[in-house]
């Protein structure tokens, strides 16, 4: 996955990144931060956010492979679903 400004913390799961992002958001709606808490929480989102989107386009391009797999069978049922 992306490591671009997160090379010392451990990698987190699309859950924990989305949980964490969650928080960040609901303080920064709280009020009572100063500016500088209010831009580190900032940039932390931002960072949260793209490992969000690193996972839901890894899942994305996992689906699509998925089906491009299944694609070329005529449909004899063999499908999981």
């Amino acid at each position: 996955m992306m490591g671009e400004n997160t090379a010392a913390e451990p990698e987190l799961s699309y859950e924990e990144a989305r949980e964490e992002l969650n928080t960040v958001v609901r303080r920064l709606e709280s009020g009572g931060l100063t500016l500088k808490e209010s831009l580190a929480l900032w940039e932390r989102g931002e960072e949260l956010a793209k490992t969000c989107e690193a996972w839901l386009e890894g899942a994305r391009a996992k689906l699509a492979a998925a089906l491009a797999e299944d694609s070329p069978d005529d449909g004899d049922g063999d499908a999981p679903f």
